[in-house]
C-alpha cells in the first residue's frame, strides 16, 4: 500500500482569544517548502504549546488524509487548506483511519510508526471557529493518526508514503478512536 505526502506543515505557539480567554495554541500549521528534518520528537520548525497533552515520542508527527479533509469540505461547505486540522503531514492515497496500530510508514528517509488516533480538544474548535466542532469531529470517525519516529531523516511534499509493515492484529486507528 502506498500514497504520497501533499504537504509538510509546521507551526508554533501563538496566543489566541477564545471564548473570553487568552490561550496558547500551536494548531495553526502551514505548509513549508523543500525537505524538512524529522528528528527526536518533532518535525523541524514545529512546536507544541502544551506538552503535557501534545507532542512527545508517541505524538511526534500528526498525519491527516486528504480524502478525510475532502469529506469535511463537503460537510462544512467550504474549502480547507493543508494543515487545517493541525496535521504535520497532509497525505493522500492511504487510509489513515484504517491504519493498523504499529504499522510502519516509510516517507523519504524517515520511518514512522502509527501509534494512536488524534483525540480532539478545544483547540480544534478554535481552529475551526466553532466550539462544538471537537464533538462533531470525534463523532465523524475520521481522527487522523499520531506517529512515532523510528528512523530520523527528511521528508517533503511529493514524497511517496509506503506502508512497509502491518501487524497481524487488525486493530485500527478508527477502532481505537471508537473505543
Amino acid at each position: 500500500m502506498s500514497g504520497r505526502v501533499l504537504s509538510v506543515n509546521v507551526g508554533g505557539p501563538r496566543l489566541i482569544e477564545w471564548l473570553g480567554r487568552v490561550e496558547s495554541t500551536s494548531i495553526w500549521k502551514t505548509p513549508v517548502q523543500g525537505r524538512v528534518a524529522v528528528r527526536g520528537v518533532n518535525v523541524a520548525g514545529d512546536d507544541q504549546s502544551n506538552r503535557e497533552v501534545h507532542g512527545g515520542p508517541h505524538k511526534a508527527v500528526h498525519a491527516y488524509a486528504r480524502e478525510d479533509a475532502e469529506w469535511w469540505e463537503r460537510e462544512l461547505g467550504r474549502p480547507l487548506e493543508h494543515g487545517a486540522f493541525g496535521e504535520n503531514l497532509s497525505v493522500e492515497g492511504v487510509d489513515v483511519t484504517g491504519a493498523l496500530i504499529g504499522e510502519r510508514w516509510r516517507i523519504g528517509s524517515v520511518v514512522l510508526q502509527v501509534c494512536q488516533p488524534r483525540i480532539p480538544c478545544w483547540k480544534l474548535g478554535a481552529r475551526m471557529a466553532d466550539p462544538t466542532f471537537p464533538a462533531h469531529f470525534a463523532a465523524a470517525g475520521r481522527p487522523g493518526s499520531y506517529l512515532r519516529i523510528l528512523e530520523e531523516g527528511e521528508i517533503g511534499a511529493g514524497d511517496e508514503l509506503h506502508v512497509e509493515e502491518r501487524p497481524g492484529h487488525g486493530l485500527t486507528i478508527g477502532d481505537v478512536a471508537r473505543i
